[in-house]
């Protein structure tokens, strides 16, 4: 049975591999802004094809961090390959000593992750660190080489918090007595980490002994002194690990897999949300302004209002697009009636002022066009307002108004919206095309306002 075949690692790889197909549906502006979380998925997709396991060391700089990779990877790792989505955060290594491989695949490995000294980077960049390099990482270590500091204690706990299994390695015993390591191990297990990290994962190493100095005495009796570095000590570690996997090593990658995946899939949709709700937000503006014009400006009545009409259609139509909808002209007429209907006598003001103004052109023959102008304006804009900000609420859950239907909704708009500050931008953006008017002279308002 390969990994592929069992029923927890298909769903994981499944799971990331929808997380990918959401994130190729997106606008071309939306993948450029999540390219590093599609190369991060990308990664993640050969990961788990290879039946990697990702073991990130985390700790202090000078706690020996790198001294430990080397020991378990059995080898000076002098460079180590940048990962991809990580560029100068961390590198890894594969640990061929360990010869450990996910059940039923033989060419799976052990990875060892190396990450910056949390000494080395402060504040929320430290914690965005903690979180981002326990993201991928099946497994984790924590070094450190006495008791914890705050900084040590502060990153720990963030890690704890990504609910992955985690090894606290209390390095470089080798600079301790026995009672002082015992010492230490007590404060660690019994009062520092006490309910934080179980005490079977405190463990110790001596990932790079000092050297100790021996006395040799030859067959004549002759002694001579001789300093000698002693192997590194890691086996306690590196049998923990191996309990671990031993145990959950596959249901550790699936589960680790599933939630990046997961976690990545909610950014997507913020970042979709995000960036869909500014781009209709202006699309709702910028229709808006051009119905306020477009109907200030138009002399004949009736025309005026089914002209104003097609803007709000065409806007819904535009608003529609920007969420990855093909929405009919047709359809949207209907949408725009549905919400007009439901705004209901709390627009009735607006309403009022728009087919007034439009009755009084008509009877005028299109002369009382510059008294109605910007009162009328305004007035029709502000529909157009709020029926797209109505919409996009629509868009947003998926096309539907709920079990309440749209009026809830457009009341909610209405009394998010600052009335008097929308109506002042309708107002200006009149009364800049009204002087800007290209007929001036040919009895549109702007020329009878300069006879």
């Amino acid at each position: 049975m390969t990994p592929l075949h069992d029923e927890g690692y298909r769903r994981a790889v499944a799971s990331v591999e929808r997380t990918l197909e959401h994130l190729r549906a997106c606008s071309p502006e939306e993948v450029a802004r999540l390219r590093g979380d599609y190369e991060q998925l990308q990664a993640l997709i050969e990961k788990l094809y290879a039946g990697q396991v990702e073991i990130v060391v985390f700790g202090e700089i000078s706690t020996g961090k790198s001294a430990l990779i080397n020991a378990l990877a059995g080898e000076r790792v002098a460079a180590v390959d940048v990962q991809g989505g990580w560029t100068r955060e961390v590198g890894r290594t594969e640990w061929r000593t360990s010869e450990y491989r996910l059940p039923g695949l033989a060419d799976s490995s052990l990875v060892l992750v190396d990450t910056p000294g949390i000494n080395e980077i402060q504040g929320a960049a430290r914690a965005e660190l903690a979180s981002k390099a326990a993201a991928r990482a099946d497994l984790i270590l924590f070094v450190t080489d006495s008791d914890l500091n705050d900084i040590e204690y502060a990153a720990l706990l963030e890690l704890v918090g990504s609910c992955k299994p985690l090894l606290v390695v209390l390095n470089k015993v080798d600079l301790y007595s026995r009672a002082q390591r015992e010492r230490l191990l007590d404060v660690l297990r019994l009062e520092r980490l006490k309910d934080v990290v179980v005490p079977e994962n405190i463990v110790v190493a001596a990932a790079d002994p000092r050297e100790i100095e021996f006395v040799i005495e030859d067959r004549e009796g002759a002694t001579r002194r001789e300093w000698r570095k002693p192997e590194p000590e890691v086996g306690e570690v590196k049998q923990r690990i191996l309990e671990i996997l031993e145990r959950d090593g596959l249901a550790l990658v699936s589960l680790s897999a599933a939630m990046f995946a997961s976690d990545k899939s909610d950014r997507i949709a913020a970042v979709r949300v995000r960036l869909r709700d500014a781009s209709a937000t202006r699309t709702i503006l910028s229709y808006a302004a051009i119905k306020a014009a477009a109907v200030a400006l138009n002399p004949i009545g009736v025309v005026d209002v089914l002209g104003g009409s097609a803007v709000d259609a065409t806007m819904i139509v535009t608003l529609a697009g920007i969420y990855g909808l093909n929405l009919s002209w047709a359809h949207a007429s209907k949408l725009v009636k549905s919400i007009l209907g439901a705004a209901g006598l709390v627009m009735a003001g607006e309403l009022f002022v728009h087919f007034s103004s439009s009755a009084f052109k008509t009877v005028t023959f299109g002369a009382g066009t510059l008294l109605t102008a910007v009162p009328q304006g305004a007035a029709a804009g502000f529909g157009s307002y709020i029926v797209g900000h109505a919409a996009k609420h629509y868009f947003e859950h998926g096309s539907s108004w709920g079990p309440q239907g749209p009026k809830p909704i457009v009341r909610a708009v209405l009394a998010a919206t600052d009335k008097q500050s929308v109506m002042r931008h309708l107002k200006r953006e009149i009364q800049r095309r009204i002087e800007r008017n290209p007929h001036a002279g040919d009895g549109s308002p702007s020329a009878t306002a300069k006879s």
